[in-house]
């Protein structure tokens, strides 16, 4: 692993460093969310299921985690009660119907800083439509209110946990403020509770070299599904903070090429331990060879499918 010149050992110190880096949030409006879209995602069922995605806008999230852009969307304080419901129904009134739905809200959904308590019930209200509701968690918020919005819900619920490594000491590195164990309990806590988990990972994580970065993606691929994951979600690692470019200058981050996401993706895939998809948000940053857009239409070929299709055939890349 990677020493890095200038970056803090101690969390607080980090969290200093990598909020001093950043440069102005957008300008949001709590009573809509900050962007929504539709999607077909394979279901653990085998079966395409539609899906209804919406970006929420809400309190920043607590921690401070080295490769985060998603502060950017995010209010430095709490959102009025019933913003969030406000926020869902802005989006459901411009999206299709779809049998599930995702709640993004670039944070804990059961952080009561960003999704008022409050509003629970107004969502389990808005909600009742969807099969299943996938909402995102830090390890932390995971208790009492997750039950209770399980219970709630008229279909099933799933949390997305941002593992992003199991490397120990790069998930450190990376201020996420969890361990590794911290992800294995809050996966048994869900397990126990007939709660289906999903798993972001990063791909690449700062502090690796491209054959470390390569090796410890499947090894967290393999860890994730054995505590019990049903997806893997492999997210290229993003500049843009002014963190990552602070560890590009000295060596320390290079973002992923297309082919290794692609050879990434068909790996999980040819494990079939679970559903594999790759990140497709702002995938174009990472186009730099001609065939670019091939490579990009058969990552979305292979998330929808879940098989990989014929190779892209290019001899700069080869």
């Amino acid at each position: 692993m990677r020493t890095i010149h200038g970056y803090p050992e101690r969390p607080a110190d980090r969290s200093r460093w990598i909020a001093s880096l950043r440069g102005p949030k957008n300008r949001l409006d709590p009573w809509q969310p900050y962007a929504w879209l539709h999607e077909e995602e394979r279901s653990p069922e085998g079966t395409l299921a539609s899906t209804n995605v919406v970006f929420l806008t809400n309190k920043e999230c607590p921690f401070r985690c080295l490769m985060c852009d998603l502060w950017k969307n995010t209010l430095d304080a709490p959102v009025p009660e019933g913003a969030i419901p406000a926020q869902i129904r802005w989006a459901l009134e411009r999206l299709p119907p779809a049998k599930q739905i995702k709640l993004y809200n670039a944070g804990s959904f059961f952080d009561p800083h960003a999704i008022p308590p409050s509003d629970d019930d107004a969502l389990l209200a808005l909600l009742a439509p969807f099969e299943r509701v996938i909402v995102e968690s830090h390890p932390a918020f995971l208790g009492k209110r997750c039950l209770a919005f399980q219970e709630g819900l008229a279909g099933k619920l799933e949390v997305a946990i941002g593992l992003e490594t199991a490397h120990p000491l790069v998930l450190e590195r990376l201020n996420k403020r969890m361990t590794v164990q911290d992800f294995q309990r809050a996966a048994r806590f869900l397990r126990a509770h007939h709660i289906a988990l999903r798993v972001f990972l990063l791909v690449f994580p700062p502090f690796l070299d491209e054959t470390e970065g390569y090796e410890w993606v499947v090894r967290s691929m393999e860890m994730a599904f054995e505590e019990g994951a049903t997806a893997c979600c492999l997210i290229p690692t993003r500049g843009g903070n002014g963190a990552m470019e602070a560890l590009a200058a000295q060596g320390a981050y290079t973002p992923p090429t297309l082919p290794i996401l692609e050879r990434l993706l068909e790996e999980g895939l040819q494990r079939k331990q679970g559903r594999v998809f790759v990140d497709l948000w702002d995938i174009e940053r990472l186009a730099t060879c001609a065939c670019a857009s091939a490579r990009i239409t058969r990552l979305a070929a292979m998330n929808r499918e879940q098989q990989p299709p014929p190779p892209v055939s290019c001899h700069c890349c080869a």
